[in-house]
């Protein structure tokens, strides 16, 4: 690990000024340290955000929720609101990590973490999302892990977020302010696809702070909505795919959809077209594989032979028939009767 500076920050403008290249804001630190180790991220500068007090987390006037962007991973799953709001962000962050890690991990962090790809953690090998330009190690290679939909000639990573996907679905917003001022980026717009430039996983300036997340109301989806990971072992692993999948149903016929995959892109994958192929049809599994040969429309397998990762587009497709499904049924959520 390289030398850096270790500093902490009382508020917000404090943050900010000091804020700019070479320096990096640490709240919970769980991704980040790691990178550190490996020498992967080098910053010379950590600012420590923990006093900022951006963790509460509160109703809105318009009955959805503001989560705090340094309120922790576990805080938020375990809130009375999320939980009777928001099942299916509840169940996406119980199904991401350890115990240990999301009472430490924090949403705005969540919403940074990079990507697990096996190459970008080695520095020995190329990586155009570590070192632009030095080339992309995955392609032609070992591949599993890696993207199907919306990947680029230089990069085939994917985003590791269990939060992130649920987000997407729920169409949050994040807040955000810098030395210029605020402004708040639609969930959609907050992370990129990695075309020339993988480097850049967000939208978010070297000097913007992330501040809360804001969810819009979502009652008609509460009660039919699932979070579904499929990986290769059932802990601390992350997603081969996964589907956040809820949906508004009168008596059988869907109202309104939501449908968002991970472990598949560079970002959550949702496509609005896709989800509206099933307004106005029947809860039924016709509906569901349309609108999952909709969602994959394009996907592209990447690696070669055994590492290549030609499954995950008949595993997807599975997936989102099966979330669906599930989320027909009603609400599938990870709470025991009793918070830990």
């Amino acid at each position: 690990m390289n030398p850096f500076t270790f500093v902490t920050v009382e508020d917000v403008p404090g943050a900010l000024w000091l804020a700019g290249e070479g320096t990096s804001f640490i709240a919970g630190g769980t991704n980040l340290i790691d990178l550190m180790k490996v020498s992967v991220l080098r910053p010379a500068r950590l600012l420590d955000i923990n006093r900022l007090g951006l963790d509460a987390i509160e109703p809105t006037s318009d009955g959805g929720v503001r989560l705090g962007a340094l309120a922790r991973n576990a805080a938020t799953a375990w809130h009375p609101l999320v939980r009777e709001r928001y099942p299916l962000l509840a169940t996406a962050i119980l199904a991401g990590a350890t115990a240990q890690i999301r009472n430490m991990a924090t949403n705005g962090g969540n919403l940074l973490q990079r990507t697990r790809c096996c190459y970008f953690y080695d520095i020995a090998t190329p990586c155009n999302k570590r070192q632009p330009g030095s080339g992309c190690s995955a392609m032609g290679s070992l591949a599993r892990q890696h993207a199907i939909l919306g990947a680029s000639a230089h990069c085939v990573a994917t985003h590791p977020s269990d939060m992130c996907v649920a987000l997407a679905a729920l169409e949050a917003t994040v807040q955000v302010v810098s030395p210029r001022g605020e402004r708040t980026i639609p969930f959609a717009d907050f992370h990129r696809l990695p075309g020339d430039r993988p480097d850049l996983d967000t939208t978010l300036a070297h000097d913007e702070l992330i501040v809360a997340l804001t969810l819009p109301p979502a009652d008609g989806f509460r009660a039919h909505s699932v979070y579904l990971k499929l990986r290769e072992r059932l802990s601390y692993a992350f997603a081969l795919v996964s589907v956040a999948a809820a949906l508004d149903l009168d008596g059988g016929i869907i109202r309104a959809a939501r449908l968002a995959l991970g472990g598949v892109a560079h970002k959550p994958w949702r496509d609005p077209a896709a989800e509206a192929l099933l307004v106005g049809q029947p809860a039924k599994e016709a509906s569901f594989a349309r609108a999952a040969d909709a969602l994959l429309q394009g996907a592209v397998p990447q690696g070669a032979g055994e590492g290549s990762n030609a499954f995950k587009i008949p595993l997807a497709r599975r997936a989102i028939v099966r979330a669906l499904a599930l989320a027909t049924a009603g609400t599938v959520t990870q709470h025991a009767e009793d918070a830990p």
